[in-house]
């Protein structure tokens, strides 16, 4: 079926990406899983190449795109590559934290934090998830007391991604002992701050190359200027916010299966077993026949959602079904894929077992699945 989502320029678009990944992405693969962290160095050349940074306003040094479909194509090139990893990174800065900037800075702070975003040369963190509070952001235990001129924070984080590179942490914290949806801000903490401390590079099932910490802050003095939105309306700026990243989710599950499913089919071809090659079974066409039907209704259900985000009219009850159908899909097709691959696919040399580990956390963060099920049955129910 033609898919119809791209115009010429995404095309064009797209081959000087792939040319991007051949370049600065490829070659370093097993590197950056062995070190747990992709460096500086790449951020820098994307930044420089324009796949970062897209929506940057121009005044801010970026190209001020608001079509999300190039943000798409840097997603399905980065995980035909099996760089799964560095596409999560990217889409942490890209699709969360410029549009919080944009969206809730003013004029200084947006001076002062996007153009290093745009080009790659400041790397940002959100600081969420602490030890016991998991999805649930009410259940927030760091705080952070008014003093003369700023706030004092005291808390730990964990499950931070990019937390050993980031150069700016914006951490959701308790401005407010009250409670309530209105006790909760947003602070940027920078690098160097007296009381900042990050922790060990957590070891993880996947995504092995994007650093992720545990962070402590310890009377932490961060200025009134580093406030970012409302005093009192953080948890209502993360809410707005999370549509955005629950369809970047959905776009890395479908990459992310398409390219399972084309080295699957690949393999299949060149691998024989009992004098004939794995594709000439009937079990392996119907498994194959299975996996393109769900991976084609999952593309055009993203697909849609993303037109509808171009537009304006993405709701967050819409992220939460694209989120959850196409990670549900990504799940079930990258076994199938292990399978057909037999032993193979159980060696971590060969990019389906890579990609059958990163597969696992997308049911888990932006919001669990069983999250995802709950804002859809609400909505269909009218029931709290």
């Amino acid at each position: 079926m033609e898919r119809g989502l791209y115009t010429e320029d995404h095309e064009q678009y797209r081959a000087m990406v792939r040319e991007f990944v051949a370049r600065e992405v490829t070659p370093h693969l097993d590197e950056w899983d062995e070190q747990q962290s992709t460096g500086r160095e790449v951020w820098l050349a994307a930044g420089k190449q324009g796949v970062i940074g897209l929506t940057t306003p121009e005044q801010y040094g970026g190209p001020g795109l608001d079509d999300w479909r190039y943000r798409n194509v840097v997603y399905e090139e980065l995980f035909r590559a099996g760089a799964a990893s560095l596409a999560s990174s990217f889409s942490l800065q890209d699709d969360i934290l410029i549009p919080y900037v944009t969206a809730m800075g003013d004029d200084e702070q947006k001076q002062r934090w996007l153009p290093g975003m745009a080009s790659g040369e400041t790397i940002m963190a959100v600081a969420m998830t602490e030890p016991g509070t998991g999805s649930d952001l009410k259940g927030v235990r760091t705080h952070a007391q008014k003093v003369p001129g700023g706030w004092r924070l005291n808390g730990a984080k964990t499950f931070i991604s990019s937390g050993q590179q980031a150069d700016l942490v914006c951490v959701v914290t308790r401005t407010d002992a009250a409670g309530g949806t209105d006790a909760f801000s947003l602070l940027v903490v920078e690098a160097g701050m007296s009381g900042f401390e990050r922790g060990r590079n957590l070891k993880k099932v996947g995504l092995w190359a994007q650093d992720t910490s545990e962070l402590s802050f310890t009377d932490v003095f961060v200025p009134d200027e580093n406030l970012l939105g409302t005093e009192g309306g953080g948890f209502r700026h993360l809410m707005g916010h999370l549509p955005l990243e629950r369809l970047s989710i959905a776009a890395g599950a479908v990459a992310s299966t398409t390219a399972a499913l084309d080295w699957t089919i690949t393999y299949v071809k060149e691998r024989h077993a009992f004098g004939q090659p794995l594709a000439g079974f009937q079990n392996t066409q119907f498994v194959l026949a299975d996996m393109a039907t769900e991976l084609e209704a999952a593309e055009s259900l993203l697909d849609r959602c993303i037109l509808a985000y171009n537009s304006g009219s993405f709701t967050a009850v819409d992220a939460a079904k694209v989120k959850l159908f196409t990670t549900e899909v990504q799940a079930r097709v990258v076994d199938k894929c292990v399978q057909l691959h037999g032993g193979y696919g159980y060696m971590i040399e060969y990019p389906i077992a890579k990609a059958y580990l990163d597969a696992r956390v997308q049911r888990i963060y932006g919001g669990t699945n069983e999250i995802q099920r709950q804002i859809i049955g609400r909505a269909l129910t009218g029931m709290r």
